[in-house]
């Protein structure tokens, strides 16, 4: 539990407890099949949590791999001792390398990170945050979610037969001639992003039309405006992406010259459509991480959120930038002078909105009472590891400096700041503040908390280094740095690039033991946990007015609508560990026409 206040919460007033009826739990009843096609959106979003975290795994172990590969400067450990002598192995192992690192990016990037806050936490919380039953279009969410398991199957598939060495951009031409299965692979991102579009519409609909009376644009939690701002990008770019790789499997299966020089095409016109989408799909991560942020911090600080207008619209402006800066991928491709500087301007400006949230995150904590339960651990871990990820980015807005840190391991490490440190702690710490309405059940909060610290110390050791190795001139996707004519490698600098190497690959190892005990910690609450209360941490937006797990109506009775981020009402009740809503007699009214 997080400390209460002693002072009363309705100063000089009488008031009403407002009780939680309990019902039947959307967990109960069924069988298998009643899972599968069901409408109910809690049952879709638990469906999808056990996907994306199926997937995390399978992309976390391929990751381990890599770094494993990279402790020693030759390329060996992938050859899984297969080839006659050391160089028929290396090549093995080169190979083998440049699969497991496109598996692994193909795979967190499209199968877990895109979906995980929004299709799985956000399709759960969402309907409930704004007092409804369900989301507007039930079939189209389940479509949704059928359609991220036929795409996954495609993935599965490509895995399998194994030979996707294209990195996870699929970039021409070479992407185009390869042997290894693209078409699959690409097949399978076409179908996911169809999954994804589905989604974004649904929280378009549901955010604009079924919000209760009283709840204002201005009035609606601001996990509600990242998502909608999430949905926007996805509604908008994600067909983009589509018809790229459908020309894509289109060039590769009939011949015809779009991205191959060879063939009349132009290879430069597939990273300008692939980043067109890719570098607003950034945003689809990271937005709803943002918007998980501004519930915990006001939350556990208990302290109204400073800034609520900024952050709004600042989640709309990240939204909007977003769409003009997919060029700064492209500076080295040979774009013209004036796009390049525009570009980066534009890249710069992309920065403001993000550090306003920052901003007004910190001007929360504040002189806020903070209680560093787990969610606020990994929020607080998810503020210096996004800093660092967005300071580090401005070296590779600015034209100087990008030339020469492009293609190294400084990108690596930026994007995993961004991506990894902000999506998943930030998931992380979603999953910790639901996870008590999602099952009902509290978990070990020292187990919890120290599955946070070990993954902070973990993260910073693998990817802080790789800033180092990247400034170095280590380049990325190499199985080797024991050096080449092509890339010479003195004693001195291969001895900094072991050193560095192994530091990262400890890190990893760290940082994959924090996020077993993270899932052993939550695993072991299903059973062992005691139940939990309606409104553990004592928040004040509508999914912690109805009973944990919620029923399949969600909500019972209707539930009393009120400022989101207001804690005034809200007391503390030690016998069931819990907080529960004081309505003071003045302003006693239900929710007027609940949908």
């Amino acid at each position: 539990m997080i400390a209460h206040t002693s002072k009363p919460l309705v100063s000089g007033e009488t008031g009403r407890r407002v009780e939680i009826p309990e019902g039947p739990s959307y967990l109960t009843g069924g069988g298998l099949m009643s899972w599968a096609f069901t409408l109910d959106h809690k049952r879709i979003g638990v469906m999808y949590l056990c996907g994306i975290l199926g997937f995390f795994l399978i992309g976390g172990l391929l990751a381990i791999l890599i770094r494993l590969e990279l402790w020693n400067p030759a390329a060996d450990l992938l050859a899984f001792g297969q080839g006659a002598d050391a160089t028929a192995r290396a090549e093995i192992a080169k190979n083998n390398f440049n699969q497991v690192f496109t598996l692994h990016g193909a795979i967190m990037v499209f199968l877990f990170i895109i979906p995980s806050i929004p299709a799985a936490l956000g399709n759960f919380v969402v309907p409930i945050m704004v007092g409804a039953k369900d989301v507007a279009f039930p079939r189209l969410n389940l479509a949704s979610f059928h359609l991220y398991f036929v795409g996954a199957c495609f993935f599965i598939a490509a895995l399998l037969t194994t030979g996707l060495d294209t990195g996870w951009t699929f970039y021409t031409p070479y992407s185009v001639t390869t042997t290894g299965p693209v078409v699959l692979a690409t097949m399978g991102v076409f179908i996911l992003g169809f999954s994804s579009i589905f989604t974004g519409l649904n929280f378009i609909v549901t955010i604009n039309t079924m919000r209760p009376r009283g709840m204002t644009w201005f009035r609606m939690p601001l996990f509600l405006w990242s998502i909608y701002a999430t949905s926007i990008i996805q509604v908008l770019a994600t067909p983009v992406l589509a018809i790229t790789l459908l020309l894509l499997m289109t060039e590769r299966m009939l011949g015809i010259g779009i991205f191959d020089s060879a063939r009349g095409g132009d290879p430069v016109l597939f990273q300008h459509f692939f980043w067109f989408y890719s570098h607003p799909a950034v945003y689809i991560m990271i937005l709803p991480a943002m918007g998980v942020i501004s519930e915990v911090i006001p939350t556990f600080s208990r302290k109204h959120i400073f800034g609520y207008r900024f952050i709004a619209y600042s989640s709309i402006a990240i939204a909007l930038i977003g769409f003009l800066v997919w060029g700064h991928h492209m500076f080295t491709s040979g774009q013209s002078a004036l796009a390049t500087a525009i570009f980066s301007f534009l890249t710069f400006a992309v920065a403001i909105p993000s550090a306003i949230k920052v901003f007004n995150w910190l001007a929360t904590m504040y002189k806020g009472s903070i209680h560093f339960n787990t969610p606020m651990c990994y929020a607080i871990s998810f503020m210096a590891l996004f800093t660092i990820g967005g300071l580090t980015g401005l070296p590779l807005g600015a034209l100087a400096t990008d030339i020469h840190l492009h293609d190294t391991y400084f990108v690596v490490a930026h994007f995993h700041y961004v991506m990894m440190g902000g999506t998943l702690i930030s998931f992380l710490a979603a999953l910790f503040y639901w996870w008590p309405k999602l099952f009902g059940r509290m978990y070990n909060e020292r187990f919890g908390q120290l599955s946070a610290i070990i993954v902070f110390i973990g993260f910073n050791l693998t990817f802080f280094t790789q800033f180092i190795l990247g400034v170095k001139g280590m380049p990325r996707r190499y199985a080797s740095y024991e050096g080449s004519d092509a890339f010479p490698v003195t004693p001195e600098l291969l001895e900094t690039f072991t050193t560095l190497h192994r530091i990262s690959t400890v890190g990893a190892l760290i940082l994959g033991a924090g996020l077993f005990i993270a899932a052993g910690t939550l695993i072991a609450s299903l059973w062992y946990g005691r139940k939990a209360p309606a409104n553990p941490w004592g928040a004040a937006t509508l999914e912690w007015k109805c009973c944990s797990p919620p029923t399949q109506q969600n909500f019972e009775v209707n539930p009393i609508m009120g400022p989101p981020y207001v804690y005034d009402d809200i007391k503390y009740d030690p016998a069931i560990d819990g907080y529960y809503e004081v309505v003071p007699d003045r302003t006693t009214k239900p929710m007027q026409d609940p949908v």
